[in-house]
């Protein structure tokens, strides 16, 4: 079980819905592999934070054309196959407009399954949610 941190917000049933139903959303987008529509629920410069090959923290900060690109190559990898993800996430509001989220997600493509952690941060403004920071492990050579 995972203790979340006391971080003197303790979010409404409105605001844990809205965030699932942001990821709701954002998951349908990448199952059709819809980059565009994916850096639409994103503020740039995007922050991405992982680790690269050396065992060495990366960081980079990607615009809009960086993310449409390099996310487009990703998720066309997957070939031709139906994508779908199952995901639990542990979101942990900092305020009602700030939210850092873990989750543990299997992606399937075909018959192959990919498991995946990672954490992001969301930012709320104007009552709409909004992916400010990426980081998960393995990925930080492509950083540099």
């Amino acid at each position: 079980m995972t203790v979340l941190p006391d971080t003197g917000f303790t979010p409404s049933a409105e605001d844990r819905a809205s965030l699932d139903a942001w990821f709701a959303e954002y998951d349908a987008a990448s199952a059709r592999r819809d980059v565009p529509r994916m850096a639409d629920m994103a503020v740039f410069p995007l922050n991405l934070v992982s680790d690269d090959s050396a065992g060495d923290g990366r960081t980079a900060q990607w615009d809009r054309a960086r993310f449409l690109e390099t996310m487009g190559q990703v998720m066309g990898e997957s070939g031709d196959a139906q994508l779908s993800f199952t995901s639990t996430r542990t979101p942990v509001f900092l305020s009602p407009s700030i939210a850092v989220v873990f989750t543990d997600s299997t992606m399937t493509s075909g018959e192959e399954t990919t498991q995946l952690r990672y954490a992001d941060i969301l930012v709320r403004r104007d009552g709409v949610w909004a992916f400010q920071t990426m980081v998960q492990v393995g990925w930080g050579d492509g950083l540099a």
